[in-house]
């Protein structure tokens, strides 16, 4: 159950100006419910939950069983939505020291060439025990070329040619139906394929396979994941007021002069995930001179950094933080001694998330008196299942959120800008 929590930010607004966003809300509701909305063409992201495709779970599941059972290293070759969704579940739910499965390695998401040559280097190196890694790689894109994925995939995919006799049967390639470049690599070389569907976006395709084969090879349960989704669509098209408030607050504190959105938690386990709310919002709303700027904050850690900015700079800052409210850990404050040198005793006993949970109230409470509204989404636990619902209220949120403001959230026009003039300058037709 995902509930949000507004009454720092309520002081903020005044009832009628919370009213007329709030009205503003209902209706861009309904204009991604109906479909009529700016780039309603790209609503794929709620026809997958509305119709699931059980076979498709079953066979993801099944292949990356087979990674798992026979990869040291799994090699994610993408960018943007392509790689985020995927790392924001992973980081959440995998032991942070002891890696569940195969060694789980990002590329493509750059252009740094030293990254590239000492992962081939990784690569090379043997095992303790003198056997070669077993590597298998996913390359993720809908075109195929995206400069940094293409440069990253053409490295890895001569590297695993050279390597192995079997590399045909260890890459796979998650891209659009038909068309473009990545496609007729496929076809010339035998690739397993998986598709994106047409209608979902990348950075809306967590719950495709562009998200599920990554989190699978992970050892994450992906239909309770998916299902978790569809329960928060079939919640969320009856009980709709959380989605509503949120982008109503967010939209009258945009119009009221707010410029940034510290977006953050108290969990250092979600930072992945707030990374791809980050894109999410930042690529759907900067358009037309329009948008808050979604900047991350991972707390308590960057309380002791930008934390003074934000309490003490310019007052154009709100914050939403995600908030989890059972504790997934038992670990608690060791007894003290008699002489209670570290001035600790105090504390001897509690839950380290009591403690943490103590300075989030008390960041919430200071940020607000010091002029900064503040959102809370709260969680249940931090689970597969809630954080299922919580991929779906932030697209769902997103694409109602980007409604008010009337533009496109679907598009991004502005990232192929700077992709005309990279290749113009590099002597590309």
């Amino acid at each position: 159950m995902i509930t949000i929590d507004r009454k720092s930010a309520s002081g903020f607004l005044t009832d009628d100006e919370f009213s007329e966003a709030l009205n503003k809300a209902e209706d861009a509701f309904e204009q991604v419910v109906k479909g009529t909305g700016k780039g309603n063409e790209w609503l794929g992201w709620r026809r997958i939950l509305a119709s699931p495709n059980d076979a498709e779970l079953d066979e993801i599941g099944n292949y990356a069983a087979r990674i798992r059972s026979e990869a040291d290293i799994f090699i994610v070759c993408g960018i943007g939505g392509s790689y985020t969704g995927a790392m924001a579940i992973i980081k959440a739910l995998n032991p942070v020291f002891k890696p569940n499965g195969p060694e789980i390695i990002y590329a493509g998401h750059h252009m740094s060439g030293k990254y590239l040559q000492e992962l081939i280097d990784y690569l090379n190196e043997p095992k303790a025990d003198g056997t070669q890694k077993s590597v298998y790689l996913n390359v993720i894109s809908k075109s195929g070329t995206t400069l940094e994925t293409a440069l990253a995939f053409r490295t890895l995919r001569n590297w695993m040619h050279r390597f192995y006799d079997d590399a045909k049967l260890r890459i796979s390639a998650t891209t659009g139906q038909q068309g473009g470049v990545l496609n007729k690599i496929i076809d010339a070389e035998g690739y397993k394929k998986y598709v994106i569907p047409d209608d979902v976006g990348g950075r809306f395709s967590v719950l495709t396979p562009v998200g599920l084969l990554p989190i699978a090879v992970a050892g994450i349960d992906i239909q309770t994941l998916f299902y978790g989704a569809v329960a928060e669509f079939n919640r969320s098209e009856k009980e709709r007021d959380d989605i509503l408030k949120y982008a109503a607050t967010r939209y009258a504190l945009l119009e009221k002069g707010f410029a940034v959105d510290v977006i953050g938690s108290f969990e250092p386990e979600l930072l992945g995930f707030i990374a791809w709310i980050q894109q999410l919002i930042g690529e759907s709303e900067g358009k037309e001179g329009k948008g808050l700027y979604p900047a991350m904050a991972g707390y308590s850690t960057d309380l002791h950094s930008v934390g003074q900015l934000i309490q003490e700079g310019q007052r154009n800052v709100i914050e939403t933080l995600i908030v989890v409210e059972e504790p997934f850990s038992d670990a608690m404050v060791a007894g003290g001694d008699k002489s209670d040198t570290d001035q600790l005793n105090y504390l001897a006993g509690k839950l380290f998330h009591e403690i943490n949970r103590s300075a989030l109230n008390g960041t919430v409470e200071a940020h607000t008196d010091g002029g900064v509204p503040v959102i809370k989404i709260n969680i249940q636990k931090l689970n597969t299942q809630q954080l299922g619902r919580l991929i779906y209220f932030f697209e769902m949120f997103t694409a109602v959120y980007v409604y008010i403001l009337g533009v496109n959230p679907f598009n991004q026009p502005g990232v192929e800008d700077y992709k005309k003039a990279m290749y113009r300058l590099l002597g590309k037709n």
